[in-house]
């Protein structure tokens, strides 16, 4: 168990006051009462900073600075990156990027959606476009690639959305699409390739995960029909398994060493609920008797089903959020459902679980806090903005992607900080 929890530490580089990549660790490092429990628009709001442009990803944090990315033009013509001071919210400074692929901006395709990495030394950016550009702390250029120019063109109506994932020495990108598919591992200090595995071409805005695997670092990849596990040094494909689908956006989050849950949609239509319907599990990666993986599903999510946010497994139960906002608890070791309840709004943001409790974002500025465990225990229900007054005609016509919506969240000591499309919010218990 100690090896696990510091090879999960590894992972993340989380300690408390750093958030290095998407969905950070989960919270670990952090003292729980550093963040608050309630908030509303005239309390504990330390600051809110409007953003250039509009984005989807999710902030990192590193040396007391938070970066975040958007993109301008009626043709995504330009990606933008920005630094912030966590202490008040002041821009330091912002790095813009022309983009390699020109795509109608709209409601309906990714916007400016992969998180970054940060380290000690630099920070990598990853867009929709291809490009990935590397940057210092502050802001100056490092390198830079452009993916559509050395591998073609990407082809995914609704544009790619995958996040990056790390170790010390390389980012990992993943590029699935109707496309060429690959995974990439790239050398953060020069941008150049350590290796490149080809993909089976597939739709799909997963990301990543660098997750602990019998003692070892593996990543693990669920990616629109498979799941699958690949040696981070070498790029070798060690596992993979096709008993799963729906799985186009939930990241895989581990559960202990060697398992890890599993999310899966129905799909806008309902297209994929058959299949589905036994892909939200637990799975569990373990050595044969001939010294080789053997991959399996330990228990199903019974009737639970994900959407845009990953499930997460804290303190021994498993939960997962559906599209109608309603959250599913399941014993850890069992798989037996403890219970099913409806939160205030639907989650686009993965919760985040810090001390005894846990905060759902949904996706129109309420957010739920409930108490970890079995039961289930309201401890507040905030909201970070007024409530929007009805929407207008237009707005109703663009369905679930109208008005502002909580993308992405990044904790470290004192602070909590939610991105939306066009303003990064930073909440606390008391206004500096």
């Amino acid at each position: 168990m100690k090896i696990c929890l510091v090879l999960l530490a590894i992972i993340a580089g989380h300690d408390g006051l750093s958030w290095p990549a998407f969905l950070g660790d989960g919270g670990g490092g952090i003292d729980p009462a550093s963040l608050p429990v309630e908030w509303s628009p005239d309390r504990h709001i330390a600051w809110a900073a409007d953003l250039e442009g509009y984005g989807q990803s999710s902030p990192v944090i590193k040396n007391g600075r938070i970066f975040v990315t958007s993109v301008t033009g009626e043709m995504k013509n330009q990606f933008h990156v920005f630094a912030f001071n966590l202490r008040d919210g002041k821009q330091i400074w912002k790095h813009s990027v022309e983009s390699s692929e020109l795509v109608k901006s709209s409601f309906y395709v990714s916007r400016a959606a992969p998180t970054p990495v940060v380290d000690s030394a630099r920070l990598i950016c990853f867009f929709e476009s291809g490009d990935l550009v590397c940057l210092d702390h502050e802001g100056n250029l490092q390198w830079e690639r452009s993916l559509t120019k050395e591998y073609g063109p990407l082809k995914n109506r609704f544009c790619i959305g995958s996040s990056l994932a790390q170790d010390e020495n390389n980012v990992f990108v993943l590029v699935d699409h109707d496309g060429p598919s690959y995974l990439l591992a790239i050398d953060k200090k020069t941008g150049e390739n350590a290796w490149k595995q080809e993909r089976t071409s597939r739709i799909s805005w997963s990301s990543p995960a660098l997750l602990p695997i019998n003692g070892k670092a593996q990543i693990v990849v669920s990616s629109a029909g498979s799941v699958d596990g690949y040696d981070p040094k070498t790029g070798e494909l060690l596992w993979s398994t096709d008993e799963i689908g729906g799985n186009t956006t939930p990241t895989p989050r581990s559960a202990g060493d060697g398992q890890f849950l599993v999310g899966a949609s129905a799909g806008s239509r309902g297209e994929s609920t058959e299949i589905a319907s036994t892909s939200n599990c637990l799975m569990r990666v373990t050595t044969g008797e001939d010294g080789g993986p053997v991959v399996s599903k330990v228990w199903l999510a019974e009737k639970a089903l994900s959407s845009f946010s990953s499930p997460i497994f804290y303190k021994g139960y498993g939960y997962w959020v559906n599209r109608a906002g309603v959250v599913f608890c399941f014993d850890g070791k069992s798989g037996e459902k403890q219970y099913s309840e409806r939160l205030a709004e639907s989650n686009w943001a993965t919760p985040l679980a810090v001390g005894d409790r846990i905060y759902f974002f949904g996706r129109n500025g309420e957010t739920t806090v409930i108490e970890a465990g079995p039961k289930f225990k309201k401890l507040a229900t905030n909201r970070l903005w007024e409530k929007e007054s009805e929407q207008s005609g237009q707005e109703q016509r663009r369905g679930n992607f109208g008005g502002q919506t909580q993308y992405g969240v990044a904790a470290v000591a004192g602070s909590l900080v939610v991105r939306t499309g066009k303003v990064l919010y930073c909440v606390r218990n008391e206004k500096e």
